[in-house]
């Protein structure tokens, strides 16, 4: 669960990226955030897991405050979510399987535990047969795939997910979808951050709108609102 009070967030150079924002997540729910460019998205998402801190309000996530954690915690924090990005952030010198197991080790699960989990995700995305290729030798969609599975190796209760179709072609993007829709038929929230209209209006939950750092539209089902 995720629990935004009177959230606040300013830059030092006085840009207002999060503007008094009030929200309420619950576990198992699939969430777009969706608004403009530079409507404080980003801030909104990278909250969430701590990459910033709010100039003023309350965080909670998995019912820790992590508005007031202290960053050696930050870490520990971070196990109970998986984090997906645009642009994959693989070890390109680790094999798939390496760049999946990477999460693992380092909260010092056994080898046989490592084995079985990676190879449970990345039969889960398909990647099974790609499992000692380097991220160099796959598809932009296949990376993608491989970030996915690398974020849900620990089962996390929450998948958060920065445009995670923006560097990917239509058909891409749905195999991508199918793969989040999945994971959450499983009982985990999944938070997405999208620019991606046509999967907005297809594929549809609750949409939350954001500008100029403001909550402006919170409704389930709804549908993109914008112009691309």
């Amino acid at each position: 669960m995720v629990v935004m009070k009177d959230v606040y967030k300013k830059y030092p150079n006085g840009i207002v990226a999060v503007n008094g924002i009030d929200v309420e997540i619950q576990q198992g729910e699939f969430v777009y955030v969706v608004g403009p460019s530079g409507a404080g998205k980003s801030t909104f998402i990278k909250m969430m897991y701590r990459e910033e801190r709010p100039t003023k309000g309350t965080i909670l996530v998995n019912d820790m405050d992590i508005s007031k954690i202290k960053n050696r915690r930050v870490p520990i924090f971070r196990r109970s979510l998986g984090i997906v990005f645009q642009d994959f952030k693989l070890l390109e010198k680790r094999t798939v399987f390496e760049n999946v197991a990477f999460a693992l080790e380092v909260i010092e699960e056994t080898p046989r535990t490592i084995k079985r989990k990676v190879l449970e995700v990345l039969d889960l995305v398909n990647l099974k047969h790609k499992a000692g290729m380097l991220p160099t030798e796959l598809s932009g969609g296949e990376q993608q795939r491989v970030s996915i599975a690398r974020s849900i190796v620990n089962n996390p209760r929450i998948v958060i997910a920065d445009e995670p179709t923006g560097n990917l072609d239509p058909e891409t993007s749905k195999e991508i979808m199918n793969i989040f829709e999945e994971i959450n038929s499983k009982g985990t929230t999944v938070i997405m951050a999208t620019h991606n209209k046509d999967i907005v209006n297809s594929i549809r939950h609750r949409v939350i709108a954001i500008e100029s750092g403001m909550i402006v539209r919170d409704e389930q089902r709804g549908d993109y609102g914008y112009e691309n």
